[in-house]
């Protein structure tokens, strides 16, 4: 078996113990001890020192190494024989040769010098301690001309790595200034693309609200406008009226006024009757609208004027002038197109309106100026001035309901039961919603001579403003029948209304026409025939007078009486 603690090794490897001035390793020589650059050098005193090469920690057997032997000899035939240094007597031999050494590119890297043999290896000890690093590791086993895979280089060896190249420099400041423009360049162009976008919505959204709001205020060219809405007047629609008596305490006299307030259209007008407008009184005969309002008071005339005009008036709201100068004053006076000027009672005072446009008016200046009419003028001329006056209110008016009530509150005047405060302030509120946007009118309601209505006022009036065809407003309710005189005689009318209202029929007044051979009874729509044939049973007229037409609008069956009209003569 072989013995492992046997140092002798006929294939071992030579050991590298250091590298010469061209990189070349230096291989231990076989009688070499390891070579220590930190042993303690002999001193010149004649004490006994140790000289260089000297390694306390060296052992007393040697390594053989077949390939050292052979460099030994080539080195002695090579290099002239130097004295050793430092060395006396048997340590002579073994001294450090100054004469040629290994170039050593780590002065931090350890040398090992030739090992002295084993009988010179008991040396004296240093005179002094000395602190000595752990021994290395035996360098690993290479074969001639390889260098050590585990050797450190120092920074100083590459020192062209470290060297600051101004070419590099200037590229990589290129490519930040090239990298940080484009990202302005792209942070730019994301900014202006946003902007564009935010600008694109905001024009859009006004274009949509622009368009939207004239289209709801009706002022869209072909779109919508009077005509259209007039023209869509003829359907069902929704309509809230309320009737205004103005009642002059000074010199007497009532104006009428019809509120109107289209929810579906969202229109709004003042409708003037004339005083001379024939209407029904309570017993069935044919009265004026003043005589109505004086005699019948306020639920007479109401349904009087219901019958009439075939409208559906919801309360009646009664005005006297001390109110009305009032009401101007709560709202802070108006302004009013005046087109004429009004005298002071007073002789020789100055006007107490001028004439012109946006005159400011007061409350005793309103008042005056709505119920004016000048020596010579037709009532519609005063209707009309009242009217302006009524709109003027409407505009200084709150439209918040409650506002609008409390400003009638405020007038604390006495109401109709018909109509309550709260009512009146949220109707007057959403008329003056209407008159704040420009959204109303005011309309003269034309009657004859006398007082009957004109086929032009039905359809201009009440057919298009207070609800075109209009029909009875409770099922039960008496059928409305219009009359119209062609018979030449004047008692024919009176006589028609005798008959209609001793039948349960409502008598309405449509006039007088051209004198005709026979009469007419003509209705609209299917369900009315059986009521067209009843009322000419009544008024003694054969069924074949009764054909499909067109009624007038405020009447659900018209009768034309002619010539075959009987009318009863009177009996003593």
């Amino acid at each position: 078996m072989t013995d492992r603690h046997d140092p002798y090794d006929p294939y071992q490897q030579p050991q590298i113990i250091g590298y010469d001035e061209y990189g070349q390793p230096v291989y231990q020589q076989q009688g070499q001890q390891q070579y220590d650059p930190y042993a303690q050098q002999p001193q010149h005193d004649g004490q006994s020192q140790q000289g260089y090469g000297y390694d306390p920690y060296a052992g007393t057997q040697q390594q053989y190494d077949p390939y050292a032997a052979q460099q030994a000899q080539q080195a002695q035939q090579a290099q002239p024989t130097q004295q050793g240094y430092g060395y006396d007597g048997g340590y002579g031999a073994y001294g450090y040769d100054t004469g040629r050494q290994p170039a050593v590119d780590d002065p931090t890297q350890q040398w090992n010098a030739p090992q002295a043999p084993a009988a010179q290896a008991a040396a004296p000890p240093p005179p002094f301690p000395e602190q000595r690093s752990e021994p290395e590791p035996p360098a690993d086993a290479a074969l001639p001309g390889q260098r050590r895979a585990d050797r450190d280089y120092r920074t100083e060896q590459f020192s062209f790595i470290e060297e600051p190249d101004e070419d590099s420099e200037d590229v990589i400041d290129w490519l930040k200034f090239t990298e940080s423009r484009s990202e302005r360049r792209e942070e730019a162009r994301r900014r202006g693309h946003n902007r564009m976008v935010a600008l694109i919505v905001v024009v859009a959204l006004v274009v949509v609200g622009g368009a939207g709001y004239l289209w709801f205020a009706g002022k869209i060219p072909g779109v919508s406008g009077k005509d259209e809405q007039n023209a869509t007047a003829t359907g069902p629609q929704k309509r809230d009226v309320i009737v205004v008596h103005l009642h002059n305490t000074k010199k007497g006299g009532t104006s009428t006024a019809l509120l109107v307030d289209n929810v579906t259209t969202g229109q709004g007008t003042t409708v003037l009757l004339p005083n001379s407008l024939a209407v029904a009184a309570d017993d069935g005969s044919t009265t004026t609208l003043g005589k109505s309002v004086d005699d019948d008071g306020s639920t007479g005339t109401r349904e009087a004027i219901d019958t009439l005009l075939g409208t559906s008036i919801s309360g009646t709201w009664r005005l006297d002038t001390p109110y009305l100068e009032n009401l101007v004053e709560l709202v802070g006076n108006i302004e009013v197109d005046t087109d004429t000027a009004v005298p002071d009672s007073k002789k020789g005072a100055a006007p107490l309106v001028n004439k012109g446009e946006a005159q400011t008016l007061s409350g005793p200046m309103a008042v005056a100026y709505a119920t004016y009419q000048g020596a010579g003028e037709p009532e519609a001329k005063q209707l009309m001035r009242f009217g302006q006056v009524m709109r003027s209110v409407l505009r200084k008016l709150s439209e918040d309901p409650k506002a609008a009530t409390v400003t009638i509150e405020t007038l604390a005047q006495i109401l109709d039961p018909s109509l309550p405060e709260q009512d009146l302030g949220a109707s007057l509120a959403k008329l003056a919603g209407h008159a704040k946007v420009g959204d109303y009118e005011t309309e003269l309601l034309p009657v004859q001579s006398d007082g009957t209505l004109t086929d032009a006022a039905t359809e201009s009036v009440v057919k298009d403003v207070l609800g075109g065809k209009v029909k009875a407003p409770d099922q039960d309710a008496a059928v409305r029948v219009g009359i119209k005189n062609a018979t030449g005689n004047t008692k024919g009318t009176e006589n028609a209304r005798v008959q209609l209202v001793n039948g349960g029929y409502s008598f309405v007044d449509s006039g007088k026409a051209d004198t005709a051979a026979s009469s007419e009874v003509v209705y609209g729509a299917a369900e009315d025939k059986a009521k067209a044939v009843e009322v000419a049973k009544t008024l003694g007229l054969p069924e074949s007078a009764v054909k499909k037409g067109k009624p007038a609008a405020n009447a659900d069956v018209s009768v034309a009486l002619g010539q075959d009209y009987k009318i009863a003569e009177p009996t003593s």
